[in-house]
């Protein structure tokens, strides 16, 4: 993972890493504070205890051009210092090497890393911290959406590795500031070990299913895939990224949590690629104005959906505009933590989904698919050209028309879509910073469906008439539905 910002990098630590999974007894030695409060007084024992199931990866990958480590880190990362380029001929293909960390999860040599580490690699090799030898590596399976990917070194008749295994990440047994220790082959100095404490939980990057833990530990590019320990010496997290101003530790580091992990692990040993639930529609955040634009809503809760394509959902009798706040038993506060809900439902169990419709709240039973299944049968979403003016109508900010043949063909507009083009916003307006853009349809407006400019006017003044503040809005752009909720004070 490559992430940049003004002043500010957030650093997929490419040069190593690696997961440990297995069976680990021993804690450090304790002292209690006069408070009563146990902190180690030394990490030494259980550093001896689990190194023997770390590892350090090294890949090696064909590089066509020579422009840079390309399919191993995006153009420009800083990475690239720490590439070593072998080329064969002047302008020809060359050898491209990275370094990254990894643990053992079991005797018959499983290894976790993350992904980014060994994507794109044509060799794996395994090093070991007790071996004076490499052994190469076979990917079983990877997982780009949570960065892990699943190795396997084979090893002779009759022997087996030793192995940590997973602990519990959950806030109950890993809370803000208990202790942790990090290891791994940092900027590619071999194995290391580094402590600090949890500084925070839950933390969301860039990734659907992120749950990252925080931590202080020093972690530095090349702890990728490196195993997050607790004083049982279970693996509680995956190296994965830091946050950094200049690609080094500055105490803000981010493990993926095992509770994640061992999930993906799995589905990877058992199918060799990940298999999650599916519900099988687009949601978005509610935010406080669509709270106040939905009837019967209490507070910022749920999951929105703004469509319901072909699939289980609609199978269901799932709507446009129904809010999610209950699946399988569980209350939805956010989109976040309902796709891993479902993500981590079994594909073709019956669920009971708990929806918010006009003021009332009703149940249906929904079987889920498989999301990986729908992925690869939606087709890229297209993008709406810019509109002309023509027959414009003055409301909200919006200068509206009719979908006429001209302008459904102009913007791309599917058959069976009905609804109001937007022609101009202006960009002073609340629609503007709504983000709402010349080419946009809307095609519901207080959960109603609008054909003509007299339905929104209607809707609008319905909407004053009851003492409303806003009104929701359901606006297509391409293929790509979402709410929003404009004012209508006049």
């Amino acid at each position: 993972m490559y992430l940049s910002a003004p002043a500010r990098l957030l650093t997929a630590l490419l040069l190593g890493s690696a997961l440990v999974a297995g069976s680990v007894s021993m804690a450090p030695a304790q002292e209690l504070t006069p408070e009563g409060q146990s902190r180690p007084s030394s990490f030494a024992e259980l550093a001896e205890q689990v190194s023997p199931a770390v590892v350090n990866i090294t890949t090696s990958t064909t590089v066509a051009e020579r422009t840079g480590p390309q399919g191993i880190v995006p153009e420009g990362s800083p990475f690239e210092d720490f590439f070593r380029n072998l080329p064969d001929r002047e302008g020809g293909p060359r050898r491209s090497s990275a370094l990254g960390s990894g643990f053992i999860i079991s005797a018959d040599g499983f290894i976790v890393t993350n992904n980014h580490v060994i994507e794109g690699a044509d060799e794996i090799l395994i090093e070991f911290y007790d071996r004076g030898e490499e052994l190469p590596a076979e990917v079983i399976g990877t997982d780009p959406n949570t960065d892990i990917a699943l190795l396997q070194v084979e090893l002779p008749e009759g022997e087996e590795l030793p192995y940590v295994s997973f602990g519990d990440s959950s806030g109950e047994s890993a809370e803000v500031g208990d202790w942790v220790m990090a290891m791994g082959n940092p900027l590619g100095q071999g194995f290391s070990v580094s402590a600090g404490i949890i500084s925070a939980r839950n933390r969301a990057l860039s990734g659907t299913y992120d749950d990252y833990i925080q931590t202080d530990a020093a972690i530095n590019r090349g702890n990728s895939g490196g195993p997050l320990f607790n004083l049982d010496g279970e693996v509680i997290g995956v190296n994965t990224a830091i946050l950094s101003p200049n690609g080094g530790s500055i105490g803000i580091g981010f493990a993926m949590s095992s509770a994640v992990v061992t999930r993906v692990v799995e589905q990877l040993q058992e199918f060799g690629e990940t298999r999650r639930g599916w519900l099988g529609v687009r949601i978005q955040d509610v935010t406080p104005d669509l709270a106040d634009a939905i009837e019967g809503l209490e507070g910022t809760v749920g999951a929105l959906v703004t469509d319901v394509p072909t699939g289980p959902a609609e199978d269901a009798g799932m709507l446009a505009g129904d809010v999610i706040i209950e699946f399988d038993g569980n209350d939805v506060t956010d989109t976040r933590e309902l796709v891993r809900m479902v993500g981590n439902t079994a594909i073709g169990k019956e669920v009971e989904v708990i929806v918010l419709r006009e003021g009332e709240e009703e149940t249906l039973a929904v079987t889920l698919g498989r999301r990986e299944t729908a992925e690869a049968a939606v087709p890229a979403a297209a993008q709406a050209p810019e509109a002309e003016e023509s027959g414009q109508t003055e409301l909200l900010g919006l200068s509206l028309s009719e979908l006429t043949d001209e302008l459904r063909e102009e913007l791309g507009v599917a058959e069976g879509i009905e609804g109001l083009a937007v022609l101009e916003v202006d960009e002073l307006s609340e629609a503007f910073e709504k983000g709402l853009r010349a080419g946009d349809i809307i095609t519901e407006a207080g959960q109603e469906n609008v054909t003509a400019i007299a339905d929104l006017t209607a809707q609008v003044e319905e909407a004053r008439d009851e003492g409303r503040r806003s009104i929701l809005l359901l606006v297509r752009r391409g293929t790509d539905p979402r709410f929003l909720a404009l004012p209508v004070e006049e």
